[in-house]
């Protein structure tokens, strides 16, 4: 497996409904690593790579990027569709070597990470039961690098934002959510009065999300 990543595995043999979750910029494979304890009482297998573009963040310390910022400016379409594709293979070797429920895995991004989690589940709407996307946007230039058509319906979709983010405003995720309702998504939104982040309430009201749109549902097999 190419990417540095962490895990969290709940009891059991398996296999386990799973979640994929991207750290945002500057961050690290243990960012989001302390969620899944607390997502859905800790029943799903959590996976954390890391992103493979180092971030200076000081003289002694280094984060990591799925691709560079391009502030003011388009984002650079061929470095995500790289990041995409290193992903999409460490997707690959992980449902070979971990107890993964391939029927329930969620691909979930935090800010940069959820741009990433987006490219995926356009790609390859099929693979995934969930997406959630917290403090992030949809660039529109992923519709036609990724978007597969209407044969191919995306999965159950949450987005969340905070009303206060300064990172990522807030209007980016609206213009995401009505570009997600002309693919005809099933989107739920929600927005927090917080800010570039996670908060008790976002993380409670994403736990119900996964028990009724992916721990739920029953999968019948073709």
């Amino acid at each position: 497996m190419q990417l540095v990543h962490t895990i969290f595995e709940p009891a059991g043999d398996g296999p386990h409904p799973t979640i994929f979750a991207l750290h945002g910029w500057g961050a690290n494979a243990q960012d989001l690593l302390g969620l899944a304890p607390y997502l859905a009482g800790g029943r799903f297998l959590v996976i954390c790579p890391q992103g493979p573009l180092e971030v200076p963040l000081g003289a002694h310390a280094v984060g990591y990027g799925w691709f560079p910022l391009t502030t003011g400016r388009p984002p650079d379409m061929s470095a995500i569709v790289s990041a995409r594709d290193e992903l999409r293979a460490f997707l690959d070797s992980a449902l070979e070597r971990y107890p993964i429920d391939r029927k329930k895995v969620v691909a979930l991004g935090f800010s940069q990470g959820g741009v990433m989690a987006y490219g995926l589940a356009l790609a390859e709407p099929a693979r995934f039961a969930g997406m959630a996307v917290l403090s992030s946007w949809l660039p529109k230039e992923l519709l036609s690098a990724f978007a597969q058509g209407e044969s191919k319906p995306l999965p159950p979709i949450l987005v969340q934002h905070g009303s206060l983010d300064e990172l990522v405003e807030i209007g980016r995720a609206r213009d995401s959510i009505e570009t997600l309702r002309s693919l005809k998504a099933q989107v739920t939104y929600r927005e927090y009065d917080m800010a570039h982040e996670i908060s008790p309430k976002s993380l409670g009201d994403l736990t119900a999300w996964l028990e009724e749109k992916v721990l739920s549902p029953l999968i019948v097999a073709p």
